[in-house]
Protein backbone atom coordinates (compact mmCIF):
# COMPACT_ATOMS: atom_id res chain seq x y z
CA UNK A 1 0.00 0.00 0.00
CA UNK A 2 1.22 3.78 -0.88
CA UNK A 3 0.46 6.10 1.97
CA UNK A 4 0.68 9.60 2.38
CA UNK A 5 1.28 10.93 5.98
CA UNK A 6 0.59 14.93 5.89
CA UNK A 7 1.66 16.51 9.51
CA UNK A 8 2.43 19.95 10.17
CA UNK A 9 5.42 19.40 12.87
CA UNK A 10 7.80 16.06 12.37
CA UNK A 11 10.67 14.50 14.01
CA UNK A 12 12.92 15.80 15.40
CA UNK A 13 10.12 17.95 17.06
CA UNK A 14 8.71 16.21 19.63
CA UNK A 15 5.34 16.75 20.19
CA UNK A 16 1.72 14.42 20.52
CA UNK A 17 0.99 14.97 16.78
CA UNK A 18 4.44 14.67 15.62
CA UNK A 19 5.37 11.24 17.73
CA UNK A 20 1.92 9.68 17.08
CA UNK A 21 2.36 10.21 13.05
CA UNK A 22 6.20 8.96 13.54
CA UNK A 23 5.04 5.69 15.16
CA UNK A 24 2.16 5.12 12.76
CA UNK A 25 4.88 5.89 9.20
CA UNK A 26 7.10 3.64 10.94
CA UNK A 27 4.69 0.59 12.23
CA UNK A 28 3.24 0.95 8.60
CA UNK A 29 6.98 1.09 7.02
CA UNK A 30 7.86 -2.12 9.10
CA UNK A 31 4.85 -4.10 7.67
CA UNK A 32 6.24 -3.29 4.31
CA UNK A 33 4.08 -1.13 3.05
CA UNK A 34 5.42 2.55 1.50
CA UNK A 35 5.30 5.68 3.42
CA UNK A 36 6.30 9.16 2.71
CA UNK A 37 5.62 11.90 5.15
CA UNK A 38 4.54 15.42 3.78
CA UNK A 39 5.62 18.64 6.88
CA UNK A 40 6.59 21.81 6.50
CA UNK A 41 10.47 22.06 6.04
CA UNK A 42 11.68 24.69 9.46
CA UNK A 43 15.22 24.50 9.64
CA UNK A 44 18.26 22.81 8.45
CA UNK A 45 18.34 20.98 11.70
CA UNK A 46 15.05 19.07 10.49
CA UNK A 47 15.86 18.48 7.38
CA UNK A 48 19.46 16.52 8.64
CA UNK A 49 16.48 13.80 9.78
CA UNK A 50 16.24 10.96 8.04
CA UNK A 51 14.61 7.78 8.28
CA UNK A 52 15.93 4.74 6.70
CA UNK A 53 12.44 3.02 6.94
CA UNK A 54 10.22 5.81 4.74
CA UNK A 55 10.45 9.00 3.08
CA UNK A 56 9.87 12.20 4.80
CA UNK A 57 9.62 15.06 2.29
CA UNK A 58 9.85 18.11 3.79
CA UNK A 59 8.19 21.41 1.80
CA UNK A 60 8.95 24.81 1.74
CA UNK A 61 6.27 27.01 2.88
CA UNK A 62 4.37 30.53 1.66
CA UNK A 63 3.25 31.47 4.96
CA UNK A 64 2.79 30.28 8.08
CA UNK A 65 0.21 30.29 10.79
CA UNK A 66 1.99 29.14 14.46
CA UNK A 67 2.95 25.20 13.34
CA UNK A 68 1.24 25.45 10.32
CA UNK A 69 2.35 26.21 6.97
CA UNK A 70 0.89 27.15 3.70
CA UNK A 71 1.72 24.37 1.30
CA UNK A 72 0.10 24.84 -2.05
CA UNK A 73 2.37 21.79 -3.36
CA UNK A 74 0.65 19.56 -1.66
CA UNK A 75 -1.82 19.78 -4.55
CA UNK A 76 0.07 17.28 -6.97
CA UNK A 77 1.55 15.43 -4.62
CA UNK A 78 -0.98 13.39 -3.22
CA UNK A 79 -2.32 11.67 -6.58
CA UNK A 80 -0.76 8.77 -6.85
CA UNK A 81 -1.37 7.60 -3.68
CA UNK A 82 -3.57 4.47 -1.80
CA UNK A 83 -4.08 6.40 0.94
CA UNK A 84 -3.73 10.00 2.07
CA UNK A 85 -3.62 10.43 5.66
CA UNK A 86 -3.73 13.72 7.54
CA UNK A 87 -3.16 14.95 10.83
CA UNK A 88 -5.30 17.48 11.82
CA UNK A 89 -4.64 20.54 12.65
CA UNK A 90 -2.54 21.38 10.49
CA UNK A 91 -3.35 24.88 9.14
CA UNK A 92 -2.38 25.98 5.38
CA UNK A 93 -1.80 22.23 4.69
CA UNK A 94 -5.16 20.91 6.00
CA UNK A 95 -7.06 23.52 3.29
CA UNK A 96 -4.89 21.76 0.44
CA UNK A 97 -6.21 18.50 1.14
CA UNK A 98 -9.26 19.51 1.33
CA UNK A 99 -8.96 20.96 -2.04
CA UNK A 100 -7.29 18.18 -3.91
CA UNK A 101 -10.02 15.33 -2.67
CA UNK A 102 -12.89 17.87 -4.18
CA UNK A 103 -10.66 18.18 -7.42
CA UNK A 104 -9.93 14.50 -7.37
CA UNK A 105 -13.14 13.19 -5.40
CA UNK A 106 -12.63 9.37 -6.83
CA UNK A 107 -8.59 9.59 -6.67
CA UNK A 108 -8.16 10.59 -3.17
CA UNK A 109 -8.85 8.52 -0.72
CA UNK A 110 -8.75 10.51 2.23
CA UNK A 111 -8.56 9.47 6.25
CA UNK A 112 -7.78 12.46 9.10
CA UNK A 113 -7.03 11.87 12.70
CA UNK A 114 -8.56 14.49 14.13
CA UNK A 115 -6.18 15.15 17.27
CA UNK A 116 -7.77 18.11 19.23
CA UNK A 117 -9.65 20.83 19.24
CA UNK A 118 -7.31 24.74 19.12
CA UNK A 119 -7.64 26.90 21.72
CA UNK A 120 -5.45 29.70 21.15
CA UNK A 121 -4.14 32.78 23.09
CA UNK A 122 -5.72 36.12 23.08
CA UNK A 123 -4.44 36.71 19.72
CA UNK A 124 -4.84 33.69 17.68
CA UNK A 125 -8.29 32.88 19.10
CA UNK A 126 -10.48 34.60 16.65
CA UNK A 127 -8.94 33.15 13.56
CA UNK A 128 -9.33 29.82 15.13
CA UNK A 129 -13.04 30.43 15.89
CA UNK A 130 -13.47 31.56 12.37
CA UNK A 131 -11.95 28.30 11.29
CA UNK A 132 -13.66 25.98 13.43
CA UNK A 133 -16.93 27.51 12.65
CA UNK A 134 -16.35 28.00 8.98
CA UNK A 135 -13.34 26.00 7.22
CA UNK A 136 -13.32 22.72 10.13
CA UNK A 137 -16.61 20.90 8.92
CA UNK A 138 -15.56 20.85 5.58
CA UNK A 139 -12.48 19.73 5.92
CA UNK A 140 -13.94 16.92 8.60
CA UNK A 141 -16.76 16.12 6.15
CA UNK A 142 -14.45 15.56 3.12
CA UNK A 143 -12.95 12.42 4.48
CA UNK A 144 -13.83 8.84 4.03
CA UNK A 145 -12.94 8.05 7.59
CA UNK A 146 -11.64 10.30 10.94
CA UNK A 147 -9.85 8.66 13.40
CA UNK A 148 -10.36 9.85 17.27
CA UNK A 149 -8.02 9.08 19.84
CA UNK A 150 -11.27 9.22 21.87
CA UNK A 151 -14.57 9.43 21.69
CA UNK A 152 -15.03 11.01 25.15
CA UNK A 153 -13.21 13.62 23.44
CA UNK A 154 -14.54 13.70 20.17
CA UNK A 155 -18.09 14.11 21.58
CA UNK A 156 -17.30 17.13 24.02
CA UNK A 157 -15.02 18.89 20.89
CA UNK A 158 -15.97 21.15 18.15
CA UNK A 159 -16.93 18.07 16.03
CA UNK A 160 -19.13 16.96 18.55
CA UNK A 161 -22.34 17.65 16.06
CA UNK A 162 -20.50 16.04 12.78
CA UNK A 163 -19.85 12.95 15.08
CA UNK A 164 -23.70 12.62 16.06
CA UNK A 165 -24.95 13.79 12.37
CA UNK A 166 -22.65 10.66 10.76
CA UNK A 167 -21.31 8.40 13.77
CA UNK A 168 -20.45 5.15 11.52
CA UNK A 169 -17.97 7.86 9.61
CA UNK A 170 -15.68 8.25 13.01
CA UNK A 171 -13.30 5.26 14.27
CA UNK A 172 -11.72 5.30 18.05
CA UNK A 173 -7.97 4.78 18.02
CA UNK A 174 -5.38 5.98 20.35
CA UNK A 175 -2.07 6.55 20.43
CA UNK A 176 0.35 3.57 20.09
CA UNK A 177 3.52 2.63 22.27
CA UNK A 178 6.42 0.32 21.14
CA UNK A 179 6.40 -1.99 24.21
CA UNK A 180 9.87 -3.54 23.64
CA UNK A 181 11.35 0.63 23.68
CA UNK A 182 9.08 1.47 27.09
CA UNK A 183 9.36 -1.14 29.84
CA UNK A 184 9.59 -1.28 33.75
CA UNK A 185 13.51 -0.62 34.68
CA UNK A 186 15.47 0.22 37.60
CA UNK A 187 16.74 3.96 38.75
CA UNK A 188 19.95 4.30 36.57
CA UNK A 189 22.66 5.55 38.53
CA UNK A 190 24.25 7.76 36.77
CA UNK A 191 21.49 9.68 36.22
CA UNK A 192 20.83 9.69 40.11
CA UNK A 193 23.92 11.55 40.45
CA UNK A 194 23.70 14.14 37.58
CA UNK A 195 20.44 15.52 39.08
CA UNK A 196 21.65 14.66 42.64
CA UNK A 197 18.49 12.47 43.88
CA UNK A 198 19.08 10.44 47.02
CA UNK A 199 16.41 7.27 45.97
CA UNK A 200 16.64 6.92 49.98
CA UNK A 201 14.55 10.42 50.49
CA UNK A 202 14.06 12.25 47.60
CA UNK A 203 9.95 11.49 45.50
CA UNK A 204 11.04 12.69 41.36
CA UNK A 205 7.79 13.78 39.86
CA UNK A 206 8.69 13.78 35.67
CA UNK A 207 7.12 16.12 33.37
CA UNK A 208 7.58 15.21 29.60
CA UNK A 209 6.55 17.63 26.73
CA UNK A 210 7.18 20.31 24.54
CA UNK A 211 7.92 24.04 25.70
CA UNK A 212 7.28 25.72 23.29
CA UNK A 213 4.35 28.30 22.70
CA UNK A 214 2.20 25.98 20.10
CA UNK A 215 2.21 23.66 23.80
CA UNK A 216 1.57 27.14 26.18
CA UNK A 217 -1.63 23.99 27.21
CA UNK A 218 0.74 21.82 29.19
CA UNK A 219 0.52 23.89 32.11
CA UNK A 220 3.93 24.20 33.27
CA UNK A 221 3.63 27.82 34.95
CA UNK A 222 0.58 26.44 36.55
CA UNK A 223 2.79 23.19 37.89
CA UNK A 224 5.75 25.67 38.72
CA UNK A 225 3.15 27.51 40.94
CA UNK A 226 2.03 24.52 42.08
CA UNK A 227 5.35 23.21 43.77
CA UNK A 228 5.54 24.72 47.52
CA UNK A 229 1.70 23.36 47.89
CA UNK A 230 3.63 19.37 46.73
CA UNK A 231 6.90 20.56 48.59
CA UNK A 232 7.18 18.82 51.98
CA UNK A 233 10.59 19.52 52.22
CA UNK A 234 9.71 22.51 54.82
CA UNK A 235 7.33 20.23 57.44
CA UNK A 236 8.60 18.84 61.05
CA UNK A 237 6.60 14.81 58.97
CA UNK A 238 8.64 15.21 56.44
CA UNK A 239 9.30 11.88 55.39
CA UNK A 240 10.26 12.45 52.27
CA UNK A 241 11.15 15.92 49.72
CA UNK A 242 9.92 16.27 46.57
CA UNK A 243 11.88 16.94 43.31
CA UNK A 244 10.17 18.29 39.76
CA UNK A 245 12.40 17.16 36.66
CA UNK A 246 11.44 18.45 33.38
CA UNK A 247 11.37 16.79 30.06
CA UNK A 248 11.72 19.09 26.84
CA UNK A 249 12.60 21.59 24.50
CA UNK A 250 11.07 25.02 22.94
CA UNK A 251 11.00 28.54 23.23
CA UNK A 252 9.51 28.97 26.54
CA UNK A 253 12.11 26.71 28.23
CA UNK A 254 14.33 29.88 29.48
CA UNK A 255 11.33 31.13 30.50
CA UNK A 256 10.24 28.31 32.89
CA UNK A 257 14.01 28.22 34.40
CA UNK A 258 13.80 32.18 34.94
CA UNK A 259 10.12 31.20 37.26
CA UNK A 260 11.96 28.78 39.15
CA UNK A 261 15.00 30.52 39.67
CA UNK A 262 12.51 33.89 40.98
CA UNK A 263 10.48 31.63 42.83
CA UNK A 264 13.83 30.17 44.51
CA UNK A 265 13.56 26.46 43.44
CA UNK A 266 16.54 25.87 41.68
CA UNK A 267 17.23 23.40 43.63
CA UNK A 268 14.18 21.76 43.60
CA UNK A 269 12.45 21.43 40.13
CA UNK A 270 15.26 20.66 37.67
CA UNK A 271 15.30 20.87 33.82
CA UNK A 272 16.99 18.31 31.45
CA UNK A 273 19.25 18.72 28.71
CA UNK A 274 17.93 17.65 25.57
CA UNK A 275 16.86 13.74 26.06
CA UNK A 276 16.95 11.55 23.30
CA UNK A 277 14.33 9.30 22.04
CA UNK A 278 16.42 6.30 23.09
CA UNK A 279 17.37 7.79 26.24
CA UNK A 280 13.86 8.96 26.93
CA UNK A 281 12.56 5.49 29.06
CA UNK A 282 15.53 6.01 31.35
CA UNK A 283 13.72 9.20 32.65
CA UNK A 284 10.29 7.58 32.51
CA UNK A 285 11.89 4.71 35.26
CA UNK A 286 13.80 7.83 37.06
CA UNK A 287 10.59 9.07 38.28
CA UNK A 288 8.58 7.71 41.04
CA UNK A 289 5.11 9.65 39.79
CA UNK A 290 4.52 11.15 36.07
CA UNK A 291 2.54 14.59 35.71
CA UNK A 292 0.45 15.36 33.49
CA UNK A 293 -1.02 19.08 34.44
CA UNK A 294 -2.77 20.65 31.11
CA UNK A 295 -5.00 23.82 31.47
CA UNK A 296 -7.36 23.34 28.39
CA UNK A 297 -9.04 21.17 26.41
CA UNK A 298 -5.97 21.75 23.36
CA UNK A 299 -4.54 19.02 25.36
CA UNK A 300 -7.15 15.85 24.03
CA UNK A 301 -5.26 12.65 25.23
CA UNK A 302 -1.67 12.69 26.70
CA UNK A 303 0.56 10.01 24.97
CA UNK A 304 3.31 10.58 28.00
CA UNK A 305 0.61 8.86 29.87
CA UNK A 306 1.04 5.77 27.67
CA UNK A 307 4.62 6.17 27.75
CA UNK A 308 4.54 6.17 31.70
CA UNK A 309 2.11 3.17 31.58
CA UNK A 310 4.66 0.90 29.24
CA UNK A 311 7.60 1.70 32.13
CA UNK A 312 4.66 0.97 34.81
CA UNK A 313 4.55 4.20 37.09
CA UNK A 314 1.31 5.60 38.53
CA UNK A 315 0.06 8.60 36.30
CA UNK A 316 -1.71 12.36 37.53
CA UNK A 317 -3.10 14.02 35.27
CA UNK A 318 -5.92 17.12 34.85
CA UNK A 319 -9.48 15.76 34.52
CA UNK A 320 -9.94 16.73 30.99
CA UNK A 321 -12.07 15.45 28.37
CA UNK A 322 -9.75 12.61 26.48
CA UNK A 323 -7.11 12.44 28.60
CA UNK A 324 -9.55 11.20 31.47
CA UNK A 325 -10.62 8.30 28.92
CA UNK A 326 -6.69 6.88 29.34
CA UNK A 327 -6.49 7.05 33.71
CA UNK A 328 -9.17 5.01 35.58
CA UNK A 329 -9.01 7.24 38.48
CA UNK A 330 -8.01 5.40 41.77
CA UNK A 331 -6.60 2.31 39.91
CA UNK A 332 -3.57 3.34 37.39
CA UNK A 333 -3.58 7.02 38.29
CA UNK A 334 -5.34 9.97 39.96
CA UNK A 335 -7.15 12.82 37.91
CA UNK A 336 -7.21 16.14 39.32
CA UNK A 337 -9.56 18.87 38.89
CA UNK A 338 -8.15 21.57 36.66
CA UNK A 339 -5.35 24.41 37.41
CA UNK A 340 -6.65 23.31 41.23
CA UNK A 341 -3.21 23.09 43.66
CA UNK A 342 -4.69 21.43 46.47
CA UNK A 343 -6.41 18.77 44.71
CA UNK A 344 -3.13 18.19 42.75
CA UNK A 345 -1.18 18.13 45.71
CA UNK A 346 -3.37 15.97 47.54
CA UNK A 347 -2.99 13.63 44.42
CA UNK A 348 0.60 13.49 44.36
CA UNK A 349 1.47 13.24 47.87
CA UNK A 350 -0.71 10.29 48.16
CA UNK A 351 1.48 8.61 45.91
CA UNK A 352 4.74 9.70 47.50
CA UNK A 353 3.93 8.79 50.86
CA UNK A 354 2.26 4.75 49.46
CA UNK A 355 5.27 2.95 47.71
CA UNK A 356 2.83 -0.20 47.80
CA UNK A 357 0.20 2.16 46.22
CA UNK A 358 2.50 3.15 43.27
CA UNK A 359 3.98 0.15 42.73
CA UNK A 360 0.18 -1.25 42.49
CA UNK A 361 -1.12 1.16 39.66
CA UNK A 362 2.43 1.18 37.89
CA UNK A 363 0.99 -2.61 37.53
CA UNK A 364 -2.02 -2.01 36.60
CA UNK A 365 -0.42 0.78 34.01
CA UNK A 366 1.80 -1.65 32.71
CA UNK A 367 -1.28 -4.19 32.21
CA UNK A 368 -3.31 -1.48 30.55
CA UNK A 369 -0.41 -0.56 27.99
CA UNK A 370 0.03 -3.84 26.80
CA UNK A 371 -3.81 -5.02 26.32
CA UNK A 372 -4.91 -1.45 24.53
CA UNK A 373 -1.87 0.54 23.30
CA UNK A 374 0.28 -1.71 22.11
CA UNK A 375 2.13 -0.56 18.49
CA UNK A 376 1.37 -4.28 16.96
CA UNK A 377 -2.27 -4.26 17.66
CA UNK A 378 -3.03 -0.49 16.80
CA UNK A 379 -1.04 -0.54 13.58
CA UNK A 380 -2.98 -3.57 12.06
CA UNK A 381 -6.12 -1.69 13.46
CA UNK A 382 -5.42 1.74 11.08
CA UNK A 383 -4.48 -0.76 8.22
CA UNK A 384 -8.23 -2.39 8.47
CA UNK A 385 -9.19 1.38 8.44
CA UNK A 386 -7.17 2.27 5.36
CA UNK A 387 -8.27 -1.42 3.74
CA UNK A 388 -12.41 -0.45 4.22
CA UNK A 389 -11.58 3.17 2.84
CA UNK A 390 -9.99 1.52 -0.89
CA UNK A 391 -12.49 -0.89 -0.80
CA UNK A 392 -15.43 1.69 -0.78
Amino acid sequence: MKIAQIVCRFKPYKGGISNMAFDESFGLAKLGHEVTVFTPYYNEADNNYKSGDFKIERLHSFGRIGNGAFLPQLLCKLKDFDIVHLHYPFFGGAEIVWLAKKLNEHKIRLVITYHMDVVGGIFMKPFFKFHTKFIMPKIINCADKVIVTSLDYAQTSNIKNLVAKNPEKFIEMPPSIDLERFFPSKKEKELLFKFGINPEFDKVMLFVGALDKAHYFKGIQFLINSFNVLDYSGSQDAIYRVKLLIVGEGNLKEKYKTQVLEAGLKDKILFADPVSDEDLPKYYNLADVIILPSIDRSEAFGITLIEAMACAKPVVASRLPGVRSVIEDGVDGFLFDIKQEGDLANRVNKLFADNILREKMGSVGRAKAEKSFSQDVLIKKLIGIYDEVIKK
